[in-house]
């Protein structure tokens, strides 16, 4: 049987790597998660205030984050701040940092939408029967808005863990970065290396996003029925 190249994952300790590699990935996704979810609910609560100046000082930091690119932030935590401040941040910091102030604005805009979309007269019901605001907001909006920002909120997910690939352009050995360094050293001898690295790298990817996606979807026809 032709060899095509496929044995350049099971070469010495390159599969562990890839391994290794997506750990890391995995982590910066994690933790990046986690920090967006709590931080996104508090911001978009925040964002239901109504006072002028707390909003248009959201507006500007949810606009600042989708305007500026992911990449720009990260030169600019990565290369910037570190010089400007004279610190040292680790580039994992540096993407668990930039990907928490994009997971923030995207999860408090979520909570926002999914909190104004509720029909009016459900909150006015809740007064006229004598509940406080913090009542309303347990018994009657909270259960209802779960609803509606969960899926959303999942899909962000899963964008965040595609993201993270950015993370080799700052130095950070994850799973691309070994891939590619996979490749420089086998591509003389493989010269498909890039074909079988990178496929199973979409492997990976797809075999954590996927599940969660189908998840997502089913959770959404599942309440909207």
């Amino acid at each position: 049987m032709q060899d095509l190249g496929v044995r350049v994952l099971f070469q010495g300790i390159n599969m562990q790597r890839l391994l290794g590699g997506l750990l890391i990935t995995g982590r910066i996704a994690l933790v990046s998660i986690i920090l967006s979810t709590v931080l996104g609910i508090a911001f978009g609560l925040l964002m239901l205030r109504k006072n002028k100046i707390i909003n248009i000082l959201c507006r500007i930091y949810l606009e600042a984050i989708r305007i500026i690119p992911l990449l720009v932030w990260l030169f600019i935590f990565y290369f910037g701040v570190t010089k400007a401040f004279r610190i040292h941040l680790d580039g994992e910091v540096v993407c668990i940092i930039v990907f928490t102030l994009w997971g923030t604005a995207e999860m408090g805009d979520i909570v926002r939408g999914a909190v104004t979309s509720l029909p009016v007269h459900q909150k006015e019901s809740g007064k006229a029967i004598g509940l406080t605001d913090l009542q309303i907001y347990r018994y009657i909006i909270i259960p209802q808005a779960v609803r509606r920002l969960v899926p959303a909120a999942i899909n962000l997910a899963t964008r965040m863990i595609k993201t993270t690939s950015l993370a080799v352009l700052i130095g950070v050995i994850e799973v691309l970065k070994i891939g590619q360094q996979i490749i420089e050293s086998s591509i003389l001898k493989t010269p498909t290396a890039s074909l079988w690295v990178y496929g199973f790298i979409f492997f990976l990817y797809f075999i954590i996003c996927y599940p969660v996606t189908i998840f997502s979807r089913k959770l959404e026809e599942k309440w909207q029925s």
